[in-house]
């Protein structure tokens, strides 16, 4: 009970952990790879393409720490990773995994907005 009343509060702490977890990951990576991981996570934030649903975003997070990861371990360039346009390289990666973050639901809203103010809202 104290457990579900908690996260009831606070949120899943199970999702607190894996966030941590992967936080950790990426603070051990060498540089420049926990730079370049630091660089595309603060991105990917920001752009809003990041998926609304927790346990897709975190399947990405744990992706992209494994990504570096390896490439870290295997000694390959940053460069080879992202390659010579970052931002292709985050918007490749984030596809896979997007249900259209928020901005997709604001873009929806928007239209909705719109189209009812028009007198143009399809019937339900």
């Amino acid at each position: 009970m104290a457990k579900n009343l908690l996260e009831l509060i606070i949120g899943s702490i199970d999702d607190k952990k894996r966030w941590r977890a992967y936080k950790a990951r990426v603070k051990a990576l060498p540089e420049p790879y926990r730079t370049s991981v630091d660089a595309v996570e603060r991105f990917l934030m920001h752009s809003g393409e990041t998926p609304t649903d927790w346990s897709r975003a975190a399947q990405m997070f744990d992706d992209l720490a494994e990504l570096f990861e390896g490439a870290a371990a295997d000694g390959t360039p940053v460069r080879e990773i992202v390659g010579d346009d970052p931002l292709e390289f985050v918007e490749t990666f984030v596809a896979t995994y997007s249900d259209g973050g928020w901005i997709e639901k604001e873009r929806q809203r928007l239209r909705t907005a719109i189209d009812r103010a028009s007198g143009e809202e399809s019937p339900s």
